[in-house]
């Protein structure tokens, strides 16, 4: 059936509002990725700069040249690899613990796993525990704390459920323990939704900001998001001291140049990652979520 004139209007009115909001929300993204990539010479001539006239990356030798970003991005990278690698451990085995009707207290454990989705313990509380195991000013201080989550863990015990008993009463008859089970069985063929959560768990890593600035008193540990933020702030430095100071004696690099590099370097890892883990990342949140 052809539609009338008014349904042709509203589609018209809905391309045009939706391309609209589209460009609204991507302009800002795509002018930091191009002000990072031109030359001092065009930025210091002023105006809105839509492409650069040539592309350089000086932003990013001059970035990536400072030990103290550079120590920054790898202790954000230590973070999202040992931090994503220890909550899926965490998050997985327990989740599999849940799912077997055997566990002993299981209805209790599920009743506090789930007052942990709807009662947080507040920001005072958890930085006394943090002070008391001794953490403070130490990267695990940041990883420690948000091991696990109790939405995850309902997430994969709900795809864990999924599992067919037979396959496990099958290992437990070939001699294998519920180690191997869980290692050797359920883990290959949870691949989907370890790939979701892992991808969860690998941005929040990535993106630590608050637990830093409360448990992180050296700036030499800070990671990326805090270093990028106190760029950001201090419009007179712009990766801490030692860029301050080779600014103050070349003055060649505008510090907003060096910011939008910095904003960049932070944003691509993640929007790499996510391509490969595409594929199964739709399929485990679905396959966690409904229960056949």
């Amino acid at each position: 059936m052809r539609a009338n004139w008014g349904g042709r209007l509203f589609d018209a009115g809905n391309i045009i509002f939706l391309t609209m909001t589209a460009f609204i929300t991507c302009f800002p993204l795509y002018y930091v990725f191009v002000i990072s990539f031109i030359t001092p010479e065009q930025y210091f001539r002023g105006g809105l700069i839509l492409f650069p006239e040539q592309w350089t990356l000086e932003s990013y030798r001059y970035l990536l040249s400072t030990s103290s970003f550079v120590k920054a991005a790898g202790i954000s990278l230590f973070l999202s690899t040992a931090g994503t690698l220890c909550s899926l451990i965490v998050t997985s085995s327990f989740a599999y613990a849940l799912s077997r009707r055997r566990m002993l207290g299981r209805k209790a454990v599920l009743i506090l796993v789930l007052l942990t989705t709807l009662f947080q313990p507040g920001i005072i509380p958890e930085y006394l525990l943090v002070r008391d195991l001794g953490l403070i000013n130490s990267l695990w201080s940041l990883i420690i704390p948000t091991l696990t989550s109790g939405w995850y863990i309902f997430l994969m015990k709900g795809f864990f459920d999924n599992v067919p008993a037979g396959l496990e009463e099958a290992a437990k008859i070939d001699g294998s323990s519920d180690i191997g089970v869980w290692i050797k069985i359920i883990l290959p063929l949870s691949l989907p939704s370890i790939a979701a959560i892992g991808l969860f768990y690998a941005v929040s890593y990535w993106n630590t900001f608050f637990h830093a600035i409360l448990y992180i008193n050296d700036a030499k540990k800070y990671p990326l998001q805090v270093l990028l933020q106190n760029m950001l702030i201090d419009s007179s430095t712009a990766v801490g001291n030692e860029v301050a100071a080779e600014l103050s004696q070349q003055r060649l690099m505008p510090p907003e140049m060096l910011k939008m590099a910095a904003v960049v370097v932070a944003t691509v890892p993640i929007l790499l990652i996510y391509p490969f883990l595409q594929k199964h990342f739709a399929k485990g949140v679905m396959l966690g979520s409904i229960k056949e």
